[in-house]
């Protein structure tokens, strides 16, 4: 209970700062206090049902990150942001790499947890998950972090298994006139962020920006310099036009360009059985464009049309590169006085290619194919303004699988003005990556009789089936007066048909030289089980200047592999890759003369199939307003001990490096 303990201290030590209220200091923090408990339940959000409805009467697990709390969390990129939600697993394994993973299965690439960019996926079906290094904006221009605690699929699609994360920027009005940060410390080493806003001929509100950042190495298991320092340079704009008055159109972009060490531990060559540690850079560069066009016909009905282009290049071990067009149509109806009709259709065309080398490679190197897909979803007021029914339903075509459905209902009963109970069924799959179909990668070798070397490799399955699961759901929430509020949300997850390891029949290759025995370790269809949990999240405006936030998740997941399989790690894989037990608590206090005092600590159980015990982070952050336009702030994160594990890739892909106990100073100006 050492984060317990901390954190009471915190508290402490901030009561006196009440003491010296003014009528001065109290016009500056008005835009911390203005909002009270029962205002933030009502938030607006989108992700849920592709339209707007106030938090406290959605049927879902919803946690909202807002401006406010980006700003106060002393963060510098979105996984640390995610700390704060109950339910997601954050875990470190580089300077660059995250495992992020929502309700359990947590890994490098999070292969059921779906994360979007103002509505435009950006998870990736070479690895099936997310690049996080380059998920890279300023956090000023972020309106808000919609997180979604369970399926989405009857929405967005394949992917969205275990969870959705929707960052939703803030319309260029929202941002005009310039703004610059900049800061540095002992391992953000340097970052900065160069931005101006304003309005065209009237019709037309714009931002550009630049952003640089510049990290230093984490320690590796000795303490050493892990190799992995980076830098990555990136720029965009984001318009917004009054076309008429039905229609609007955004328009946004970015492009990006660095390099990134990652540490590895690779063979040397077939024909040696030693391991070499290597960091040799990577370059890195892509970019996005992305617009949105909605016509209103009436206050009850209009469209939207989504068109983006997305295109990368990772010259890593496997050197691949991918090009994804995509294309969105939706249609939302006000139906007479109790239904609310959303519908739509989508394409897209993904391209890729990749050089990959001797010890990793996708066979063969080059993939494209389309997706299609259609949704239909209806809101029936079955009271209105009391109980509400809904029920959708996502067709998807991939170009692995073919056709799969994702079906959802929810319900959600309003009981008086403050309290709220909801029930959900949702069926969502996870669609094959390219890696499940065609990788080949050496994981180990070892001399075998005769002297000749044997090969141990993951191999791709041409024949990898979608991965299942049935998610039941059931969820309350309160305020109970207008300064506290829970959130509470309950689980049982079924899954089907879930990756396991499986040995093939051994192959004798001659080349490369020398001759050399493979022993093929195949994906395949056969680990089912199950999980189920709870988070719990409240917020309490103690006092006028003082609010806190609690939030903790527990969950278990048993799982076993089907009667054919040979696989012996999966199993233990699968239901030791995430905590049991997490826990944060966050405090933010406005005191005097402009200062405000940010305060966060989380608890991570053990991570038995990592050998990760579980560790307590400590972040606190002390920002000095200057005026209405400037700001310094002094953070210091992972302050109770100088280095931890997080996380370790189980595949080795990587090798994991430790999180730092770390201090960094920032300016802000706008003008």
């Amino acid at each position: 209970m050492k984060w317990l303990l901390c954190m009471v201290t915190i508290a402490a030590l901030s009561i006196p700062g009440f003491a010296q209220d003014n009528a001065q200091d109290s016009s500056k923090s008005a835009d911390l206090v203005s909002m009270s408990i029962e205002d933030l339940m009502n938030v607006q959000v989108t992700s849920v049902s592709r339209t707007e409805e106030k938090l406290s009467h959605t049927a879902s697990a919803v946690f909202v990150i807002g401006a406010e709390d980006i700003r106060n969390s002393g963060a510098l990129n979105i996984p640390d942001l995610l700390r704060m939600v109950p339910g997601v697993n954050v875990a470190q394994i580089t300077a660059t790499t995250w495992a992020i993973s929502i309700r359990g299965f947590d890994g490098r690439f999070s292969n059921k947890l779906l994360v979007l960019l103002d509505g435009r996926a950006v998870y990736t079906p070479t690895f099936g998950g997310v690049f996080w290094d380059v998920v890279n904006l300023p956090l000023e221009d972020i309106e808000r972090i919609e997180v979604i605690r369970g399926p989405g699929g009857s929405v967005w699609g394949a992917n969205a298994v275990d969870g959705v994360i929707n960052i939703i920027t803030s319309k260029a009005n929202e941002t005009k006139g310039g703004l610059v940060t900049a800061g540095g410390g002992n391992l953000d080493q340097g970052f900065g962020t160069v931005q101006y806003g304003g309005t065209l001929e009237g019709k037309t509100d714009y931002r550009i920006y630049t952003k640089y950042q510049n990290e230093n190495h984490t320690p590796n298991g000795g303490g050493l310099a892990g190799g992995d320092a980076w830098n990555l340079l990136s720029g965009g704009f984001r318009t917004d036009t009054s076309l008429s008055a039905s229609d609007s159109l955004m328009v946004q972009g970015n492009i990006y360009t660095g390099e990134e060490n990652i540490p590895v531990t690779r063979l040397v060559s077939i024909s040696s059985p030693n391991f070499q540690f290597t960091d040799s850079p990577a370059n890195l560069s892509g970019g996005y464009i992305q617009s949105l066009w909605n016509h209103t016909f009436s206050a009850r009905t209009g469209t939207t049309l989504e068109f983006s282009y997305d295109t990368y290049q990772r010259n890593d071990a496997l050197r691949e590169g991918r090009k994804t067009l995509n294309v969105e149509f939706q249609h939302h109806i006000l139906w007479g006085n109790r239904q609310n009709i959303l519908w739509g259709l989508g394409a897209r065309y993904t391209t890729s290619h990749s050089d990959g080398n001797l010890l990793v490679s996708l066979n063969p190197p080059f993939a494209s194919g389309y997706l299609f897909s259609s949704f239909a979803q209806d809101e029936i007021a079955l009271i209105p303004y009391r109980l509400y029914l809904t029920v959708g339903a996502k067709l998807e075509r991939n170009y692995y699988t073919g056709w799969a459905p994702m079906p959802s209902a929810r319900i959600a009963w309003q009981i008086g003005d403050h309290n709220m109970l909801w029930a959900a069924y949702s069926r969502p799959i996870r669609t094959p990556a390219d890696t499940d179909e065609a990788i080949h990668s050496a994981i180990s070798e070892f001399p075998g009789s005769g002297g000749i070397p044997v090969l141990l490799e993951i191999t791709g399955n041409p024949n990898y089936q979608n991965e299942i699961m049935s998610a039941y759901e059931l969820g309350y929430r309160t305020t109970f007066s207008r300064k506290f509020s829970i959130d509470f949300a309950s689980y049982f997850n079924n899954y089907k048909s879930q990756q396991t390891l499986e040995p093939g029949a051994p192959i004798l290759e001659v080349t490369p030289a020398p001759m050399h025995l493979v022993l093929p370790l195949i994906y395949e269809n056969l680990l089912d089980g199950e999980a189920h949990g709870f988070e719990i999240s409240t917020n309490w405006k103690i006092a006028n200047r003082w609010n806190v936030s609690a939030g903790y998740a527990f969950e278990e997941i048993h799982m076993h592999t089907e009667p054919t399989s040979q696989d012996t790690t999966s199993v233990a894989i699968a239901e030791g890759s995430s905590p049991r037990h997490s826990a944060q608590l966050r405090s933010r206090v406005d005191l005097s003369h402009g200062f405000e005092w940010n305060a966060s600590a989380y608890f991570v159980g053990r991570f038995p199939a990592e050998n990760i015990p579980s560790y307590t982070r400590i972040d606190t952050q002390l920002n000095w307003k200057l005026g209405e336009r400037g700001s310094i702030s002094l953070v210091g994160q992972n302050l109770l001990r100088d280095h931890h594990f997080e996380f370790q890739d189980f595949l080795h892909s990587i090798d994991a490096n430790q999180a730092k106990r770390s201090a960094y100073a920032m300016a802000r100006w706008r003008f």
